[in-house]
This record gives structure tokens, sequence and C-alpha cells, in this order.
């Protein structure tokens, strides 16, 4: 199906109590992770969108009841000197994750075809082909057991432009901030047309796009953590370990342990 971005701007306020929610969602969330952990599992979840979207807000609270043990958050900023030498996918492949583990990727080989085709950092075949490469990469990751979660976040420009604001007025998160969110906000149009054509291209059975509509940050964090924790839940068993019998001796012996089930 097509992706039209303009159909993810109502910025409709949360309905429900948020703080119960977004509670309950975090302990759906551990416990995904536990038979996750107990079941060998490996996931990759991938966030997209404009900057000031809310990625940040959202990755806060999907990581917040998870063992840090298991899981790791990547922050994807401009390829260094090593990275450039190599093909674009590499920086991502060695990022991967293992058995147990969920990989977090804050923007991703996304890149290739939005930033990079805007600005020029990629010729017009490169990205062109980046599709094809991107959709045979996704499919080599889902195809090898791996779940994969994308999700593209999505504010308008107004709602863009006041959270711009928002961080020059607060000293604490100015830093936040900067010349490269003005460089992207002028070519606004340029980025719709690359993200139209990433959507029409990369939406695919095996790697489906999740649009979240941020431009209301509670409502748009309950959104994306739901759907996360919906396709994880479909793709993971959701069955806890039985007692390990060895274990439950040393226990009677340490204590006196007794089944209460």
């Amino acid at each position: 199906m097509t992706i039209d971005l303009s159909d993810f701007e109502s910025g409709a306020k949360y309905g429900g109590n948020y703080s119960d929610d977004l509670y309950a969602l975090q302990q759906r969330l551990e416990r995904i992770q536990a038979a996750h952990i107990t079941h060998g599992q490996r996931s990759v979840i991938m966030f997209e969108g404009w900057d000031a979207a809310g990625k940040g807000g959202v990755i806060t609270r999907l990581t917040a009841m998870l063992d840090p043990r298991y899981f790791e958050v990547w922050p994807i900023a401009a390829p260094n000197e090593e990275e450039k030498a190599r093909h674009f996918l590499w920086r991502f492949w060695k990022r991967l994750p293992g058995n147990r583990e969920i990989a977090v990727f804050d923007r991703s080989w996304y890149g290739r075809v939005l930033v990079e085709r805007v600005e020029g950092y990629a010729s017009e075949g490169e990205w062109r082909k980046g599709y094809d490469e991107i959709n045979e990469f996704e499919a080599q990751l889902t195809g090898s057991g791996t779940n994969l979660v994308k999700l593209f976040i999505h504010i308008t420009q107004a709602e863009q432009d006041k959270r711009f604001a928002d961080r020059l007025d607060d000293p604490w998160k100015r830093w936040k901030t900067g010349a490269e969110d003005y460089r992207n906000r002028a070519k606004r149009a340029d980025y719709l047309a690359a993200m139209h054509d990433m959507f029409a291209q990369t939406n695919t059975r095996w790697a489906p796009w999740k649009v979240i509509d941020g431009n209301n940050k509670k409502a748009g964090r309950i959104a994306a953590l739901t759907h996360i924790a919906d396709t994880l839940e479909a793709a993971v068993p959701m069955t806890p370990p039985e007692r390990d019998p060895a274990t439950v001796k040393l226990a009677q012996k340490a204590f006196g342990y007794a089944p209460k089930d």
C-alpha cells in the first residue's frame, strides 16, 4: 500500500491515562524481552523520522525497563572515514544483534536514500541502487531469523518549528539543535519527495513500514511502543521457561524452597 505522510498529521491528544498506559506497555516490553532472551531471539528496532520528531523520547521509554545487558542503542551519525571507505551497509552489519539481543537504531541505512540523496553525498546511481540493496539486506535479516521493526515518526513543519523554538528556549536542551537542523528544514520538499520514493520502494511484505503520527508526543509514544510490542509478541514465543531441576534442588537445599504452583 502507498504511504502518504499527510495521513499522519492530526496530532490528536492521547485519550487514555498516559502514565498508567505507558507503564503497562513498559511492563509488557519487559516480559517480551524475557521471552526474547529465553528463546534466543534477535531483533532490530529501527527509527527514522524528522529532526525533533521524538525518536529519542520513544527510545528512552522503550528501553526504560529492559535489561541493559541484552540491548544496544546505536545512534547513527554521518559515516567516518573508515566507514566511507566501505560499502554503506558495512557499518550496520557490524552492529547487528546476536542471539538474545535487541539492537535499536536511531536512524539507519535509510540515510542512503534520504540525507545522502538530498544532500548529494551519494550519486543518483548509488542512491537508486540503494533501494535494491536495502531490500536485499532486510530480506537477509528476516530470512535468517532476525525480527525487524521499522518505524517512521512524522511531524508537520509547524510542529517541528515549535519544537526547535522550545529547544532554543530551554538551556538544557539547546545542545539538541544546531545548523544541521536548519539545513534539513530548508529542503523539506526534497526530503518529502525522497521519503515518498523510499516508502514506495521499501515497504515490503517482509519488512513493512509503520508511520507514527508524532505531532502529539504522548500519543506518538504510546502508538510506537504498542506497535513494537504487538510486532515482537507475534514473532517471539511468549512462553516462560520451566524451572531448572538442578536450580530447584539447590534452592531446596539452601532455604527449603517449595514451588507455589
